[in-house]
Parts: structure tokens; C-alpha cells; sequence
């Protein structure tokens, strides 16, 4: 079957587990997060994949398990669904996430490994695909998407301070992020037009990411 929207009770099974995030609530609600939340998600990412995948990357429907290893924060479970069209982390990403805050798509550079960093400073540098960018996310900004990402409190190595982008190169990962808040749009057709409207507004971002970064080179951890 086609996506025909999240669940009627997506959002109230999210705003169950902010409360109470135990592996209890989980088995006692795996019917409505199977039903309203994952296999809509699921449905989404098939038919967004052969506009978006095509030439760019895999899709995958992220686990509901959060890795608490090293965490300080135990609680089992992501209180979202997300899902990703993405070559490898950092080079590019459609993203899409439901949640107690709603719908949210985003792409860019969620995560810059150094060889992939190295890259994007030195597009970043060069006047042709530095201006570049620097019009992507303008665009990006007026249509209303926020450009965020995490960056270095100081300049980076080997630039100088009245270097014109050094607000972009200081940047250690960089992406744009909107949100929706729960509407009816969500849990109606209606939600894939958004998406996929979302997506073609990041899709130059994308492609910049995908030709001046690229996937990362490096044995993951």
C-alpha cells in the first residue's frame, strides 16, 4: 500500500513514552508503533526513494533503540521516529522524522568525519563553490528553514580572521532543519506533498554536500 499519513494515535504513542520511557510501555504500545508510526514511515521513504535515491544514496528507517553505552541519559528508547536517504554520514541527507514535536525533514551535513571536514573547508575556501553555498542556504533561510550545526568557538587552522566565510568554516558539521507542528496534514496523504516539497527545496544543498564532500574514507569506529 501507498503512505496515506501517520497514525491517528502517532503522536500520542511519542507523547506516551516522554513520560514514561520503559521498556513496559514499549511492549504494551508495539501494536500502535508498528501500525501508526513505522509502517507509515516505511511506506513515506517508498515513495520518496526513487525521486531522491536515485544517484545519491540508500534509504533506511532508523532503529527505535538509543545507544546508551556511554550515555548518561539510559532511557531505551528515541522518543522520534527518522528516516534517511543518505550515500554515508556527512555527505549529503534527506532526512524526516516524526515526533511528539511533530514533523520534521532536514538535510545537509549532519556529522563531518576529519577527511570529510578537510573537504568542505577547502570547497568552502574557494571563492566559485564557497559563494555557492553561501546562496544555497540564503535560499534555504527565506524559504524558512533554519541552518544549524555544531562549530568551533575560534577560527580553524590555517585561516585567516578576515577570511569572508569564516562563519562557515568554522562549522563542524552544518545543515538546515524545518518543523511542523501535529496538524491534520500528518496523518493524511498530504504529509508525503510536504515532504517531498521539503526535499527538493535541500536537494541543491545536497548536491553540494555530495560533489564537494563526499562520503567519508575512514574505518568507522
Amino acid at each position: 500500500m501507498g503512505f496515506t499519513g501517520f497514525g491517528e494515535y502517532a503522536i500520542d504513542f511519542f507523547d506516551g513514552l516522554v513520560v514514561d520511557n520503559s521498556k513496559s510501555y514499549w511492549d504494551d504500545n508495539l501494536h500502535t508503533y508498528k501500525a501508526d508510526v513505522r509502517a507509515p514511515m516505511e511506506e513515506l521513504l517508498a515513495e520518496l526513494s526513487p525521486e531522491f535515491g536515485a544517484g545519491f544514496g540508500e534509504g533506511k528507517v532508523f532503529r527505535p533503540y538509543r545507544d546508551v553505552r556511554f550515555a548518561k541519559d539510559k532511557t531505551p528508547y528515541k522518543t522520534h521516529c527518522g528516516a534517511v536517504i543518505e550515500q554515508g554520514r556527512g555527505g549529503g541527507a534527506y532526512y524526516v522524522e516524526v515526533g511528539p514535536d511533530g514533523l520534521r525533514a532536514g538535510g545537509g551535513c549532519f556529522h563531518l568525519a576529519a577527511d570529510q571536514l578537510a573537504r568542505f573547508r577547502q570547497a568552502v575556501d574557494t571563492d566559485i563553490h564557497g559563494a555557492a553555498l553561501e546562496r544555497i542556504l540564503a535560499q534555504l533561510r527565506r524559504s524558512g528553514w533554519t541552518i544549524a550545526g555544531d562549530t568551533l568557538k575560534t577560527r580553524p587552522r590555517g585561516f585567516a580572521d578576515d577570511h569572508p566565510r569564516l562563519e562557515l568554516l568554522r562549522h563542524r558539521s552544518l545543515y538546515a532543519v524545518r518543523t511542523w507542528e501535529p496538524d491534520d496534514v500528518l496523518h493524511e496523504r498530504r504529509c508525503l506533498d510536504r515532504v517531498r516539497k521539503a526535499w527538493r527545496q535541500l536537494r541543491p544543498f545536497n548536491e553540494w554536500a555530495r560533489d564537494h564532500v563526499g562520503a567519508s574514507e575512514l574505518p568507522r569506529r
